[in-house]
């Protein structure tokens, strides 16, 4: 049965559809850019822009980054740092959520005033880097692991969702002689999918893009992720225009600026791409009932 509208009703609808195709180009128009730019020859796109013909475009920018070592080496890196991060966070989140969710938990609102204090209140870069140091980590992965994996507001949205897991379970579980551990990992983290998926994205997108900590803590370029490979291959092939007298070289610099700098872009975004779509039908649902209680 069709529904009938007001004029208002229409308008409004029109208005919603119109901001919402302006809301996809927005997010469409410089992904296709970039994508299509990243195939192109750095010539014809810095002289006539983007084109759509196969005889313009090239592999000339994704042969010269795969064609180098260190970007294979930054790329395990970075899956290696990503993975590890995202196991470690999402244990901690996941386990403090649980116990704080807990009503006979002693102490839980002094402890959840003590996280909430650490979201406003930070040591800053220079005592940070100084206990990465005392501890011994500095120019080791676990200064890129370890720092950051407590994470205070996955651990609020996992307490948020455990508050909601119904104690009826829990308490059926109890009367049948299940353990306090046993109803958490046979009966709490099975009904926990959503959230942990969620917290294991948020982790693994934030690890992958971070590349200020490997810059900061690690001074072994065997050591280095790909977005700090990434940042050392464009900076390589930037400079001042003042700094080339030659006008050719500097024409050549800026070609392969261009070649290298859509072509890295879309190497470097491919995982995540490729990764969410499996999240997807989990992504929603964890965000919502992670932050509505």
């Amino acid at each position: 049965m069709a529904v009938k509208h007001s004029r208002f009703d229409r308008f409004l609808l029109s208005l919603n559809a119109i901001f919402l195709t302006l809301a996809v180009l927005v997010v469409v128009v410089p992904l296709v850019y970039i994508v299509v730019a990243s195939f192109m020859d750095p010539n014809v796109l810095l002289n006539q822009g983007l084109s759509f013909k196969i005889s313009d475009w090239s592999l000339e920018g994704y042969q010269m980054i795969l064609s180098n070592p260190a970007m294979l080496r930054g790329f395990g890196n970075a899956v290696f740092y990503s993975t590890a991060f995202a196991l470690l966070t999402v244990t901690v989140s996941v386990c403090a959520g649980y116990a704080l969710s807990e009503n006979r938990l002693a102490g839980r609102h002094f402890f959840m005033t003590l996280f909430i204090i650490t979201i406003f209140f930070g040591g800053g870069l220079i005592p940070t880097y100084l206990l990465v140091r005392e501890l011994g980590m500095l120019n080791t992965v676990w200064a890129v692991i370890i720092p950051g994996a407590v994470n205070v507001w996955n651990i609020i949205l996992s307490r948020t969702f455990f508050k909601g897991v119904p104690n009826e379970l829990k308490e059926a579980a109890n009367v049948d002689g299940a353990s306090d551990m046993k109803i958490f990992f046979r009966i709490v983290l099975p009904l926990s999918k959503p959230i942990i998926f969620v917290l294991a994205l948020y982790a693994f997108v934030g690890q992958w893009n971070a590349f200020f900590d490997a810059m900061i803590y690690l001074d072994d370029p065997k050591l280095h992720p790909l977005q700090l490979v990434l940042r050392s291959i464009l900076i390589q092939n930037q400079a001042a225009p003042g700094m080339i007298s030659d006008q050719l070289a500097m024409a050549e610099l800026k070609r392969l600026s261009e070649m290298i700098k859509y072509s890295a872009i879309v190497i470097s975004s491919l995982p995540l791409l490729i990764m969410y779509p499996f999240f997807q039908k989990y992504f929603e649902k964890g965000v919502m009932v992670g932050s509505l209680k």
